[in-house]
């Protein structure tokens, strides 16, 4: 069995440049435990309109804490992100 984590990547334009993220872009990074996971997570994140530059990748990303507010989800804490079309309007 692989133990490799898929991470799921985007800027949230809504929340970027206030609160937590004061001055700074929001990252907002999920993991994975499978590419169908990611997959998942990466078509909702694209029915959003607020997140850009959507991306998957199998290494943690990293992002200069001096430009960006980046919190790390799972689906502990970001489980509707892992429904298939969760965020599709209707």
């Amino acid at each position: 069995m692989s133990s490799v984590k898929y991470y799921v990547s985007m800027s949230d334009r809504f929340m970027s440049g206030w609160g937590m993220a004061q001055g700074k872009i929001n990252k907002l990074v999920i993991e994975c435990d499978t590419y169908g996971e990611a997959n998942i997570v990466y078509e909702n994140a694209l029915q959003r309109s607020e997140m850009k530059y959507v991306a998957i990748g199998t290494r943690k990303p990293y992002y200069n804490p001096n430009r960006y507010y980046v919190s790390h989800h799972d689906k502990t804490d970001y489980s509707n992100w892992f429904i298939p079309n969760y965020f599709r309007k209707q």
